[in-house]
């Protein structure tokens, strides 16, 4: 059971990862990272089947706050790109922040 949970993860992994670098729009990056992100918190799973579950309910809680405020710096950057370019499209964004 613990195998299927761990493969599951890797596979929402590589597809999140797939989905970053396709990405070409702000939201479907960032829609990319949650799914990223989603993956790592399905691994911490298979860590309530031990004795250490005490522990593991340490670490949901510390990912649980970790996600919301990862949330809410997607929101507000979603919100500052649109204001700033008008648009949602990477393209008009280099490395730096420079717009181009």
């Amino acid at each position: 059971m613990i195998g299927y949970v761990l493969a599951l993860s890797v596979i929402i992994l590589l597809i999140g990862y797939l989905s970053a670098i396709s990405a070409r729009d702000v939201v479907r990056l960032l829609i990319s990272l949650e799914l990223m992100f989603g993956a790592v918190f399905l691994s911490l799973i298979p860590l309530f089947t031990t004795p250490l579950a005490l522990e593991a309910g340490g670490i949901a809680v510390i990912t649980i706050f970790t996600s919301a405020s990862e949330l809410m710096v997607l929101i507000a950057a979603i919100i500052i790109l649109d204001r700033r370019f008008r648009t949602i499209s990477i393209d008009n964004v280099r490395a730096g922040g420079d717009s181009l």
